[in-house]
């Protein structure tokens, strides 16, 4: 029996950075095109979905929002497993936020795929008046690491569909990759692809299941 799927992969991806960054405004502006100008924390985990084109394939991407306060971080912690990607977040205008992505950056390695893509995003970028991390810090950090960076606007929605798009990208070429290995390693594969739809499974955490940007957003 075919599969019945509106898409062709299925990637998990996290948007993870301390309270506050943006990071509940980043991912509604990106999945429904809105700007919330108040908006309550989040607590816990919350998650939507947004398929988008690639390549001539349609790709679903789980989009996890995590909530960035301290308490919460050991809770958060369990949804990397099975993620494939992560956009870490802080916000220009509080170099606090830009200083704790180390601190991110070094909870991501303890606990996601040693493969995960890794985007790093400055959020809050039309507060000009107001910036604190310059963008040539952020982007030597990034080079540091040796991952993508952007500067985005959640209210203005500037370079904020470009973040996911190429947190995508860089996720299904890792899949790719994958998928050529598997293929080559295989004595009965033929030296041919699967066209099949591939979903990456998203695993729920076994313990607990569940900015100011701009106007005064806090998300």
């Amino acid at each position: 029996m075919a599969h019945d799927r509106s898409y062709d992969y299925s990637f998990k991806l996290l948007v993870v950075g301390d309270s506050g960054v943006g990071k509940t405004c980043m991912i509604l502006r990106h999945v429904e095109q809105q700007f919330a100008a108040s908006y309550i924390s989040t607590i816990g985990i919350d998650s939507k979905v947004k398929v988008m084109n690639l390549d001539g394939l349609k790709i679903r991407l789980q989009i996890w929002d995590t909530a960035g306060q301290e308490r919460f971080r050991t809770l958060t912690s369990a949804y990397y497993r099975g993620a494939m990607g992560v956009l870490l977040l802080y916000d220009m205008t509080n170099s606090k936020t830009f200083d704790n992505v180390r601190d991110w950056l070094q909870n991501i390695d303890d606990h996601a795929s040693p493969d995960v893509i890794k985007v790093l995003v400055g959020n809050k970028k039309d507060l000009v008046d107001t910036r604190e991390v310059e963008t040539a810090r952020a982007r030597d950090l990034a080079a540091t690491h040796g991952i993508p960076f952007f500067e985005s606007s959640a209210k203005s929605g500037e370079n904020v569909d470009e973040c996911f798009l190429a947190a995508a990208k860089l996720i299904y070429e890792l899949r790719r990759k994958q998928e050529k290995r598997t293929v080559f390693d295989s004595p009965s594969s033929g030296g041919t692809v699967s066209r099949q739809p591939s979903t990456i499974r998203v695993e729920a955490a076994r313990a607990g299941n569940q900015q100011q940007d701009g106007g005064g957003c806090s998300c």
